[in-house]
């Protein structure tokens, strides 16, 4: 990979209503040495019973009811980032936004990493656009079930492996 580490992990959240704290499922993709090693994927109880974008995920205060808290997810999180050089998230500005809030309401520190937007990458990678997460794959010939958050991570991951291998400075 050039100018950048190859340890890193992938992030996407779901959210269930319009406030960065409401995540209700992330899936993290951990990268060692430019390999996939473990994927993982948690459901979430939100702050609030309101599911307003259970169209988009499918996901519905009855799958959370009884689901960890972020705070209570927190320390498992926490580990699984650990070690990563930097975060990837389609659109990361609102990846980043959710865990800053998420952390925060929970009185924990955010991890100080920096994000890396595959949004970006792929337009300056392959001139792609409309960017969205589906065209990405779609050009790249990645499988994708989108608003499903193991499968966006994942998606997120390889779209950061393809880039490296065409040796595009990912950070910076």
């Amino acid at each position: 990979m050039k100018n950048v580490s190859k340890n890193f992990v992938a992030i996407d959240f779901e959210t269930a209503d319009q406030g960065r704290d409401s995540a209700c499922a992330v899936g993290l993709v951990t990268v060692l040495n430019g390999k996939i090693v473990k994927r993982e994927s948690h459901l979430i109880r939100p702050p609030r019973k309101t599911f307003l974008f259970t169209y988009i995920h499918g996901i519905e205060w009855s799958h959370v009811a009884k689901k960890p808290t972020f705070a209570a997810l927190w320390p498992k999180l926490k580990k699984s980032l650990a070690g990563a050089d930097y975060l990837a998230a389609h659109n990361a500005s609102f990846d980043s936004g959710v865990l800053g809030a998420c952390c925060a309401a929970a009185g924990v520190k955010a991890p100080g990493v920096p994000f890396l937007c595959t949004v970006k990458l792929a337009r300056r990678a392959w001139s792609i656009r409309p960017t969205k997460l589906p065209d990405v794959c779609r050009h790249l010939g990645l499988k994708l079930n989108h608003h499903d958050a193991l499968s966006d991570a994942e998606a997120c991951a390889n779209i950061v492996l393809a880039a490296a291998k065409d040796g595009i400075a990912l950070l910076g």
